[in-house]
């Protein structure tokens, strides 16, 4: 059974010797092959491309996160410099009026001040996802028709 399929073998391979591939085949694989590497090549820059897009989003991400939090850090020192002001202040009375006067202006104040810091860390919140947001709409945009092209 060997010998049998070892034959058949040589004689394929013979037979494929003197077998000559067709003129428009030949021209159809080169073009095929040219085409297909073609579109390797706009493929494999446009991914790199998304790639530095998706770098960006992240630094923008990155960017608004440092700059909240740095937001969030000084509010909380103000609030805790404010605490001890009044705490000395407290201290310092003379009279139990004048402690509750201090504790109700201290507490008028922080309500004041807390009103504040929300509406500055919503402000900044609604920018920091807006430009996260524009950010990932022109990475999108941008890589939809980079397709578009390919395709």
């Amino acid at each position: 059974m060997n010998d049998q399929f070892a034959r058949q073998a040589q004689d394929m391979l013979a037979a494929a010797k003197d077998a000559r591939i067709p003129e428009n085949v030949k021209v159809f694989a080169e073009e095929s092959v040219a085409k297909s590497r073609d579109a390797y090549a706009k493929l494999s820059a446009a991914t790199q491309d998304n790639v530095k897009a998706v770098e960006e989003i992240v630094q923008t991400a990155q960017a608004g996160a440092k700059t909240f939090s740095e937001k969030v850090m000084q509010a909380a020192a103000v609030n805790v410099e404010a605490a001890f002001d009044a705490a000395e202040a407290i201290a310092r009375a003379k009279t139990l009026p004048e402690i509750a006067r201090l504790q109700a202006d201290y507490l008028k104040q922080q309500f004041a001040a807390a009103s504040s810091q929300t509406k500055e860390f919503f402000e900044l919140s609604n920018k920091i996802s807006r430009q996260t947001l524009e950010s990932m709409n022109a990475a999108a945009t941008k890589s939809f028709e980079q397709i578009r092209k390919v395709g």
